[in-house]
């Protein structure tokens, strides 16, 4: 009877044994099974919106120029795509890797986003990113596209005031917060050095200056549009007295109106970007205005982004340099070159020469 018992105990003690053995395959023998790491966040964007994402984002995309510039100075190798079509002399200054991108579509001017090809690429997020202040009529936008295509849309505020939490929150989303710390402290450092720079200049010592927009130069932004916010951060004279128009803006003045305003220094786009400077220069309604009489007709360079406006994302950054120094050279003294070529190494990825530098500035400068 004893053996019997005996050998009844070992076999539960050999089945126990076992048991115990099968289930250290799967959890461990006396360890608690540890639970599945999570695969996604809940960030809180800029509208104070509760968004959940993925844990890692490997691709985004944006509903704007100004979101696909931001995301390709921080991290060009997440873009899915393009927001904006590229010219041949864009993509000269942009690696082809990213130039090559497909184009997508936006979301600005009434445009439209291939929705179908967004799907192909499909990525992670998508960044909401206007001119405008964040408002019921972005944060709802970004609410029906999130529900139209099933992707996460994040809105975020990148104003010059917001900069360094727009960086960083982006940073952290897409995993380049060392880059994002990076181009947050370029960003500040530049408009505190042009600020410091420019704020003294009296009243009567500002330049009286004229942003002409168009073909025929006869659109413009007014001080206090997000279009004209360099000219306003350098502390040049605005001379538009217009009516501000949101989104794109280009408010219509008239030629009586320009002749009225009589600005000292014209800023145009130049004509492969279908503006007016030509046309200023050499028309004769244009002749009798004291910045033609003086030749100070400026081109904002545009290559690869428009450093003065349109996208208005951070290529303004260097555009406050640049018109810091072409109005006010003896206030704000810097290697216009030297800032060229480190902003493009250090925003687009790609290092120039000084010719490639001279060259964007050929009609740009004094």
């Amino acid at each position: 009877m004893i053996r019997k018992k005996k050998t009844i105990i070992s076999s539960i003690m050999i089945f126990c044994m076992i048991a115990c053995s099968v289930l250290l395959a799967f959890t461990g023998c006396g360890k608690k099974a540890e639970a599945p790491k999570a695969e996604t966040q809940i960030i809180t964007d800029d509208a104070g919106r509760k968004v959940t994402i993925p844990l890692k984002v490997n691709k985004c995309y944006y509903t704007s120029p100004i979101g696909m510039i931001m995301v390709y100075s921080l991290a060009p190798d997440k873009m899915a795509g393009l927001s904006m079509k590229l010219t041949d002399n864009e993509k000269k200054y942009i690696p082809s890797k990213y130039s090559s991108l497909p184009f997508l579509g936006g979301l600005q001017m009434n445009g439209n986003i291939n929705t179908e090809q967004l799907a192909k690429v499909k990525p992670d997020v998508i960044f909401s990113i206007g001119p405008d202040a964040i408002n019921k009529t972005s944060v709802s936008a970004a609410d029906k596209l999130q529900q139209q295509i099933n992707i996460p849309v994040i809105v975020i505020d990148s104003s010059f005031e917001k900069i360094d939490k727009a960086y960083t929150l982006m940073g952290k989303i897409l995993g380049a917060e060392e880059k994002a710390k990076e181009l947050i402290n370029y960003c500040n450092n530049t408009v505190k050095e042009v600020t410091t720079a420019t704020k003294d200049i009296p009243k009567e010592k500002r330049v009286n200056v004229y942003y002409a927009e168009g073909p025929k130069g006869l659109t413009t932004e007014p001080a206090g549009s997000s279009h004209a916010l360099v000219l306003d951060m350098v502390n040049g004279n605005n001379v538009a007295k217009v009516q501000a128009k949101g989104g794109s803006g280009m408010s219509d003045v008239s030629m009586e109106q320009v002749l009225s305003w009589n600005p000292d220094v014209i800023i145009s786009w130049g004509k492969d970007d279908d503006g007016a400077s030509d046309l200023i220069k050499s028309s004769q309604n244009w002749k009798s205005i004291n910045a033609v009489k003086s030749g100070k007709i400026y081109e904002i360079p545009s290559e690869p982004f428009n450093w003065f406006d349109r996208p208005p994302s951070i290529n303004r950054y260097l555009g406050l340099k640049w018109l810091a120094a072409t109005l006010y050279p003896e206030v704000y003294k810097v290697d216009i070159v030297k800032e060229v070529k480190e902003f493009y190494s250090l925003f687009y990825h790609i290092n120039i020469s000084d010719d490639d530098a001279k060259a964007l500035l050929k009609n740009s400068a004094k």
